[in-house]
């Protein structure tokens, strides 16, 4: 199944329905009063969060959603029934967008939304009756529904995103640490569409990790796959940065720094989330490598990052550990 992070639809809520026109008649009631009754209320669009979904795609093929009208006013001042509301159902995760301004209408991790009110029903005639006025042969008409634009945006919600170059070794990794079975080649953009895995920390403790489609530079303009996976870094807590050690991989200092640049890029803060660096693939460099490249990233960075294999299991338990203890601390 195709990942859909993005769509754009139109609503319209339900017009109100009219108000009635009646007047009382009853045997041995010669002069009957109004009686008309209101019209029912529009049908409302209602956006909701559903945790058994994880993509838009549903939406990819209908884009078009209208609520009914409302029954109009009976005699006997009987209301007309109020339509039902319709109810679209999304991941949570949803961030809602107005099409026209661009603003945020929503930003949905939870619960619902009402996006579109119904309108409201008409006045029936005896609501008209006055003094003076005690026969009144008018009523309301019932109030147009609303119509909008949205745009519908999934930013997928996990503990730990872990980001890198295209072949660093993201999918193996979390095929490792967790239950989640991504695409895994040797070329890079295995990863089309983001995974979420299930790192379990013990019987009664656990956290969810994102591997998410690979960078390229110039991703925050939009280049690669750009926005599609720099929008699904925004809300995880930590961040795990990969770094292949492969020959055929980028140097890994040079390959830390187009990422990091380019999470600075997309978006103010991203590269100030609480993260780690992991050099992956240890299996396919020998000893000596490894110091000089340890050495490099103390020398230029000021820090020296943990040294793994996803494909042996080296160094694993420890970063996994702690992303743990990073993740926990936020929470608490």
């Amino acid at each position: 199944m195709r990942f859909i992070d993005r769509v754009k639809i139109r609503i319209e809520s339900g017009a109100g329905g009219n108000g009635c026109v009646s007047f009382r008649r009853e045997k041995h009631v010669p002069r009957g009063g109004p009686d008309g009754g209101d019209g029912g209320c529009g049908g409302d669009i209602i956006i909701q969060t559903d945790t058994s979904l994880s993509t838009l795609i549903d939406y990819r093929y209908k884009r078009e959603y209208k609520a009914s009208a409302g029954r109009p006013g009976k005699g006997s001042k009987m209301s007309g029934r109020d339509a039902d509301p319709v109810i679209l159902r999304v991941p949570p995760g949803t961030v809602i967008f107005d099409a026209q301004s661009s603003e945020i209408v929503a930003d949905l991790t939870e619960g619902e939304v009402t996006v579109a009110k119904g309108g409201g029903g008409g006045n029936g005639n005896a609501r008209f009756a006055t003094a003076s006025r005690q026969a009144p042969r008018i009523a309301g008409e019932g109030r147009a529904g609303e119509e909008k634009e949205l745009i519908l945006e999934l930013k997928l919600i996990a503990d730990a995103g872990i980001v890198g170059l295209p072949n660093s070794g993201k999918s193996t990794l979390i095929s490792r640490i967790s239950a989640a079975r991504p695409k895994i080649a040797d070329y890079p953009f295995t990863t089309l569409v983001p995974n979420l895995g299930v790192v379990r920390m013990g019987e009664f403790s656990s956290f969810v990790v994102a591997d998410v489609p690979g960078l390229v530079e110039g991703a925050h303009k939009g280049t690669g796959l750009g926005h599609q996976f720099l929008r699904h870094v925004e809300r995880t807590s930590v961040l795990l940065h990969l770094v292949g050690l492969a020959p055929t991989d980028e140097d890994p200092v040079e390959a830390y720094r187009t990422v990091r640049d380019e999470l600075e890029a997309y978006a103010q803060g991203l590269a100030q989330k609480e993260s780690i660096v992991a050099l992956n693939k240890s299996d396919l460099v020998s000893d000596e490598e490894r110091t000089s490249i340890l050495k490099k990233f103390r020398d230029e960075l000021g820090f020296e990052p943990y040294i793994i294999s996803a494909a042996t299991g080296e160094g694993l338990n420890e970063v996994v550990g702690k992303l743990y203890e990073m993740i926990k601390a936020i929470k608490d």
